[in-house]
């Protein structure tokens, strides 16, 4: 009789624990995908990130410039609040992207994506700053690449086919900023810039413009398998739409106000501390409206996701070479500064070679430490040359 009561027993336990355990599961999984409220949303703002804490200077930038406090005040204290904001804004973006399609999403946060660098080069164009201008594209573009892609370790593989194509578009981007800088170099005596110079670059810009469209649509509809993540997880909104609205909203408001500030600043924190308009526009701007990505692409390549660093980094390079850069020239255009494509020689050899470094060690679709350190001494080569230039 006890050997028959034991497989009697065995099955009734079994059942009882099936029975306990479906629930929980039932529970956990109700939780996991619960809507977010107004008020989680408010909560996840205050600790999605550490960056969060820097949003004290965003009042503090203001008071300094409003209180008329020394140019480098100005500029540091609205330096570090633009930093939380891009953060924010781009944040914003993705939670209203989630809410639509992946081509409606995919353009929300290529145009959004840059929006920073985008208010700041209008900005110091409405000040004249052409050439900090320039250099804050090119900066943006080198930190991306050199900076951002230098952060790897071990071995590491990624979509091949997307970075080919990546490397195809920066020759591309070459030939657009090479062609008009030589142009300019080949001025006739006596001048201040070739006649043609203006023209050729608006007309470059249009056609720049046209590429990064053709890029969208390989990327968002036609070919949107190389670019995919990795990790196969579909990622959940975290906060309301209306609290998204509001925050890119308010987010783009004080950013306009702090770089405003910012720009203006820029005259009087070079000759407070002896740095060239060059190196203010190579180095310190791109860090303004970079950081938030720059941090977000390390923190991925840490979890070995090497296809959403690629996304990042390199589409953010992109979005500056084929969108800012020539939303820059037509600004300039409106606003009657002639903002050209005609870069400073060794700006033009610069970003020559960096695309070169890149487009060497991104084809072969792995990378290594070393690579990674190649990029970051290249970057740290620049900003030495740069700091004396």
């Amino acid at each position: 009789m006890e050997k028959t009561d034991l497989p009697q027993t065995q099955p009734q336990t079994d059942g009882l624990l099936e029975q306990n355990t479906e629930p929980n599961h039932a529970l956990e999984a109700g939780v996991k995908h619960q809507p977010p409220t107004t008020l989680s949303s408010l909560k996840y703002l205050v600790t999605c990130s550490y960056l969060n804490i820097l949003l004290v200077f965003v009042p503090i930038g203001i008071a300094v410039a409003l209180t008329h406090q020394s140019a480098p005040i100005i500029f540091c204290m609205n330096f570090l609040a633009i930093v939380p904001l891009a953060k924010l804004m781009g944040m914003a973006t993705e939670e209203i992207a989630l809410r639509t399609n992946q081509t409606i999403g995919g353009l929300l946060n290529a145009t959004f994506g840059n929006m920073v660098e985008a208010i700041v080069a209008v900005l110091a164009l409405r000040n004249g700053l052409v050439q900090v201008v320039q250099s804050s594209l090119l900066g943006s573009i080198l930190s991306n690449l050199l900076l951002v892609l230098g952060f790897k370790y071990k071995t590491q593989t990624y979509n091949i086919t997307a970075a080919q194509t990546a490397a195809s578009l920066f020759c591309m981007t070459i030939l657009a900023l090479f062609l008009p800088a030589v142009l300019e170099w080949n001025k006739e005596p006596g001048k201040d810039s070739h006649p043609a110079v203006v023209i050729v670059s608006r007309l470059t810009a249009i056609v720049l413009f046209v590429v990064y469209i053709l890029y969208l649509v390989f990327q968002l509809k036609t070919h949107t398998h190389y670019f995919a993540d990795e990790s196969g997880e579909e990622e959940e909104p975290q906060i309301t739409l209306p609290v998204s609205i509001a925050l890119l909203l308010v987010a783009t408001v004080l950013v306009a106000l702090n770089a405003e500030y910012l720009v203006d600043s820029i005259d009087g924190l070079s000759k407070a501390w002896g740095l060239s308009e060059n190196f203010v526009g190579l180095i310190l701007l791109p860090i303004v409206g970079n950081a938030a990505e720059h941090v977000s692409a390390v923190t991925v390549a840490m979890k070995n996701k090497m296809n959403l660093v690629i996304g990042i980094a390199v589409g953010s390079s992109m979005q500056i070479a084929l969108f800012v850069t020539p939303l820059a020239v037509i600004a300039g255009w409106i606003l009657g500064k002639e903002m050209t494509l005609a870069f400073t020689p060794i700006e033009t050899v610069v970003v020559f070679v960096a695309i070169f470094i890149v487009n060497s060690l991104i084809s072969d679709g792995e990378s290594n430490w070393l690579e990674g350190a190649l990029l970051l001494a290249s970057y740290l080569v620049v900003a030495v040359v740069f700091w004396f230039y």
